[in-house]
């Protein structure tokens, strides 16, 4: 059985091209990873970038909507886009004859027509996920709680904007917005499984002779999280929704699989140490807490729901056993364990090209490098305590943002 191989090449024009060759793969996945999200907007064009997303599959000069699905759907293809802080991707997966017809698809795609009437039409649909995201009681206690951690930084951008953001949006400032971030210098294709790299790179080549670089910068300022905790009433509400935000490593450090893994300790959902203080005995329905790597940049995130008259207990718990694990390090066995089940996660993760492309695309866009799938799950299983030791030392949680959400409280405080 052949080992998996990196090829990569870029185009006088700027674009990466990357690519995991597997021959003993039966499926090709590939994928456009735009260097650009919510944090690279402006206040004006708050939500412009998950705006525009929606915008890449509203037809191009060659291919309507209608046409862009019906190919997707001709092809067998599982295939969507997602917009993230940081990122924007498209991606398709389809059997490896496919390869060409998948790539003239999606390229096509990065060059949208970008129509007035269907930019008209589109900001309703965007304008109505807004407001069923604020319907959502776990995605208004992130939303809240996640600008004021982060304070001032971008990576506490809302990726859907606000119902204000949107309506004020022009066609025009997102046409500028689309020229600056999606030139060739500021975007991958990633492609992985059964694929002839040789035809890949001709065709994207050809397709994209004509696509100009730009200059295109992201902001760094420095990260200077809030700490602290608040309560927001909703009279609407039954249940008590808790959004805490503590800072972590970014994408880039060393030691981000610690990171991985102390967060594994905590909040693994059926034996973590929250798992036992608060879901084990009834107090809450679930208890999750999750390592978030970002560009330069990280924190830890964690949610959990409860009765309101379980509130003061739960958010005690959740913050005592949250602070316990900086002197309360994690045993060899918690650690051992955690280690086995990310290393079990990523193996299971690499038995499909899919799944290898979106690990490929990210790891390219925050550190240019490429870790195959042995060495990624060395590096977690090499991962020892002393560095849990080394990330706990800066007591980390201690520094957290606790967001409350939930009916008002009674006049006896319950």
């Amino acid at each position: 059985m052949s080992a998996p191989e990196l090829l990569r090449t870029v185009l006088p024009n700027g674009l990466t091209i990357i690519a995991e060759r597997n021959m003993e793969a039966s499926s090709f996945a590939a994928g456009w990873f735009v260097n650009t999200g919510s944090r690279d907007e402006k206040p004006r064009l708050a939500g412009v970038s998950h705006f525009l997303e929606h915008m890449m599959f509203k037809g191009t000069e060659r291919r309507s909507a209608s046409d862009i699905n019906r190919e997707f759907d001709e092809l067998g293809a599982t295939y969507n886009a997602y917009t993230s802080e940081e990122r924007t991707v498209y991606y398709g997966a389809v059997l490896p004859e496919a390869q060409e017809r998948l790539l003239d698809l999606l390229t096509d795609m990065m060059r949208p027509a970008l129509r007035q009437d269907d930019f008209d039409v589109e900001k309703n649909v965007i304008l109505e996920e807004i407001a069923m995201y604020e319907d959502s009681p776990l995605h208004r206690a992130l939303d809240l709680a996640g600008p004021r951690f982060f304070n001032g930084h971008p990576l506490g951008n809302s990726i859907l904007g606000t119902a204000e953001s949107i309506t004020a949006l022009s066609r025009e400032e997102m046409l500028g917005y689309f020229t600056s971030r999606y030139a060739p210098n500021n975007l991958v294709v990633a492609a992985a499984g059964r694929l002839d790299w040789e035809a890949l790179v001709d065709q994207l080549e050809r397709l994209t002779r004509d696509w100009q670089p730009a200059t295109t910068e992201r902001s760094y300022p420095e990260f200077k999280p809030a700490a602290g905790s608040e309560k927001v009433a909703d009279p609407k509400l039954q249940r008590v929704h808790l959004a805490l935000y503590a800072p972590a490593v970014s994408a880039q450090h060393e030691l981000r699989h610690a990171a991985s893994l102390v967060a594994n300790v905590l909040g693994d959902p059926g034996s973590g140490r929250l798992h036992w203080a608060l879901t084990d005995r009834g107090l809450v329905d679930s208890a999750m807490l999750l390592f978030d790597g970002a560009d330069r940049a990280g924190n830890f995130i964690s949610y959990v729901s409860t009765a309101p008259e379980l509130a003061e207990q739960v958010s005690g718990l959740l913050l005592d056993e949250l602070h316990n694990i900086h002197s309360d390090l994690p045993t060899e066995a918690e650690w051992q364990a955690a280690r086995n089940k990310v290393a079990t996660a990523l193996t299971f993760g690499a038995e499909t090209p899919f799944t290898r492309l979106m690990s490929l695309g990210s790891t390219w866009l925050y550190r240019q490098e490429y870790v195959p799938v042995s060495e990624a799950v060395d590096r977690v299983l090499a991962t020892g305590l002393d560095e849990a030791e080394q990330l706990l030392a800066s007591r980390p949680f201690e520094q957290s943002y606790l967001l409350q959400l939930g009916p008002p409280e009674s006049e006896d405080g319950r």
